[in-house]
């Protein structure tokens, strides 16, 4: 019969020094668990430091999902037994490992230092997901994990960078424009670091060099024109973008997914109905060099201004360079709501657009 009280369960753990079948090991292990969760509002030093030996030998003895289920029941615990807790979170199983990485707050930064550097890509995803990351622990992911690491720390608002992380990411990453792109939009990046970052990104990949024997290329060769969609596209795209729009989810979230993706007849149908503008001024704006209309339609159809950015950012093959980002930041927190609609629905850019096509305006209107 299974030990209910503390004595009993204590009583059991001198037993388990010795051979003992693995089934009755697991049961000793929840019997542990249940005694440490016991007395959650006490204090447990004492009490984690008498069983941490015993349990620490008996993971060697249990199966993968004990060892799992131990794993979920200590990362719910403050104060854990060290010595296995450091064991299972470093397991080669993420199964075991991660639950601990991602969750237990028992685990010191020394402690989930060592397991960043020494284990693989699966329990540093788990790290980068905590809610709340030292810098010290930043720094040695950012300097061993992957790609995908990288990346998972700079979408966590819970994560510090240090100037050695920001160092290391400008060196490593700098060619990678989704990395480039998600430091630019992440809260918190000091300007100084999203400048060196830009000026290292090396903009659109170039083109394979030439043999000798070829035509030596352009010098400044003009970035891709920006292909605008067909009355049919905007035709198909429409009936989504308003619906959307009448449910509430044509948002920030959903107007930068189509900025990122290119869904380029997804995004300009959606300014337009935001904004109240026709869909020629959205392209007129869209195509301009100057980014001031564009900001003014983003700012028109109550966006916020990381979803301004990525539309600036996406909108061509161009970098958007650290003086033009500055610049646009600067107009979009200076305009007034009412004065970017006035603008972008009957004035100056409004009067600047240039309806080439009724016919085209009216099907892209859905008329």
């Amino acid at each position: 019969m299974m030990a209910n009280s503390p004595a009993g369960i204590l009583a059991e753990l001198e037993e388990a020094v010795a051979a003992c079948p693995p089934e009755r090991c697991a049961r000793i292990l929840s019997g542990i668990v249940r005694l440490l969760a016991s007395g959650r509002d006490k204090p447990q030093e004492l009490l984690v430091n008498v069983v941490d030996g015993v349990l620490l030998r008996l993971t060697g003895r249990v199966g993968p999902a004990a060892l799992t289920e131990l794993s979920e029941a200590l990362a719910t615990l403050d104060i854990a037994p060290h010595d296995t807790l450091r064991h299972l979170a470093s397991h080669d199983d993420p199964a075991i490992a991660c639950p601990l990485l991602l969750r237990s707050r028992a685990l010191s930064t020394a402690d989930l230092n060592a397991v960043a550097t020494s284990c693989g890509e699966a329990h540093q995803l788990a790290i980068s997901a905590r809610d709340g990351i030292e810098a010290a622990v930043t720094e040695t992911l950012v300097a061993r994990g992957t790609r995908a690491v990288r990346l998972a720390l700079i979408k966590n608002p819970e994560a510090r960078f240090s100037e050695a992380a920001y160092t290391q990411l400008i060196e490593t990453s700098a060619a990678d424009d989704e990395i480039t792109k998600t430091l630019a939009l992440r809260p918190g990046t000091p300007d100084l670091v999203l400048r060196k970052l830009l000026s290292a990104s090396p903009g659109p990949k170039a083109a394979a060099r030439p043999k000798p024997s070829a035509s030596p290329p352009a010098q400044n060769p003009a970035p891709v024109a920006l292909k605008l969609p067909t009355s049919t596209d905007y035709a198909n795209a429409r009936p989504e973008i308003v619906a959307l729009n009448r449910v509430g989810k044509l948002n920030d979230s959903t107007v930068n997914r189509f900025a990122i993706r290119g869904e380029t007849a997804n995004l300009l149908t959606a300014l337009s109905v935001l904004s109240g503008a026709p869909i020629e001024i959205v392209e007129h704006v869209l195509v301009d060099e100057d980014c001031e209309g564009l900001v003014m339609a983003c700012r028109a159809s109550r966006l916020n201004w990381a979803t301004t950015l990525s539309i600036l950012s996406n909108r061509s093959g161009s970098r958007l360079s650290f003086g033009q980002r500055e610049r646009a930041q600067h107009l979009f927190e200076t305009l007034l709501l009412s004065t970017s609609q006035w603008t972008v629905r009957w004035g100056e850019i409004a009067a600047g657009a240039n309806i080439r096509d009724p016919g085209h305006r009216a099907a892209a209107m859905g008329k």
